[in-house]
């Protein structure tokens, strides 16, 4: 079924695209094919083609700061399918039938951005809203809701391709000898973005600990104490198949 799946994605990502007179280059003008198109390009373990690289280069745009941007968001291709929807149908077959038999309609949407009060926290530091931390009144830091999901069910296990995407953001790590007696000082702002069942998007606050080991610039965090500086964007994701593919944008 798989190889059915992946002999028709480059022409049905082509057909999305074609629907455009030209993909947008600004998130702020994007139209529903650049989604639908990430979504079927990334499922299928990002295809040479030209619909596939420009899709690819949005996704990756997308998370290049600033600001850091959910890399697919799903409410913006109208797959408008059921949620009544034939059950017989599974994996690529349904993730077709859903994004090209459904009727298309609009998704909702409501927008809330990641705060940018605190530029530097304590790795292990435990706060509260409203807590004042160097003189700066934190932000609600807890997990947050920041997009729609998608506009049909999105649970089945085809779809655990969207679920597989998590966006670290280091906003800032910084480790070094300080103090009368060298101790090693280390600070760090790192958010996790994930996606939940229906492809609504979040953040929440996470740490250097968990960043996954492809990510480059932090390999001596916590190891003696040579001195760090970094900033990073680092994107994981895996395709339908399971394949694992990253990217990191340093800044």
């Amino acid at each position: 079924m798989y190889l059915l799946f992946k002999k028709h994605l480059v022409a049905l990502v082509a057909a999305l695209a074609a629907t455009c007179i030209a993909l947008p280059t600004s998130s702020k003008a994007q139209t529903y094919p650049i989604d639908c198109a990430i979504l079927l390009c990334l499922s299928g373990g990002w295809p040479a083609s030209v619909p596939c690289s420009l899709a690819r280069a949005e996704f990756i745009r997308r998370i290049t700061p600033w600001p850091v941007e959910p890399p697919l968001q799903i409410w913006r291709c109208p797959m408008g399918a059921s949620y009544e929807m034939d059950r017989q149908l599974r994996g690529p077959e349904r993730l077709f039938d859903i994004l090209f038999q459904g009727r298309a309609a609009p998704p909702h949407q409501s927008v809330s951005a990641i705060s940018d009060t605190v530029d530097v926290a304590s790795e292990n530091a435990e706060w509260r809203t409203g807590e004042v931390v160097d003189g700066i009144v934190l932000a609600d830091l807890a997990l947050r809701y920041v997009q729609t999901r998608a506009d049909i069910d999105i649970s089945g296990n085809e779809f655990n391709f969207v679920r597989s995407i998590r966006v670290f953001h280091v906003r800032f790590a910084s480790q070094k000898e300080a103090g009368e007696n060298d101790q090693c000082k280390r600070n760090a702002l790192v958010y996790l973005g994930t996606y939940g069942t229906q492809g609504d998007f979040s953040w929440a606050i996470s740490s250097p600990a968990a960043i996954p080991d492809a990510h480059a610039g932090l390999e001596a965090w916590g190891s003696n104490c040579p001195s760090i500086r970094h900033r990073s964007v680092f994107i994981e994701w895996r395709d339908y198949e399971g394949n694992y593919g990253f990217q990191q944008v340093n800044y």
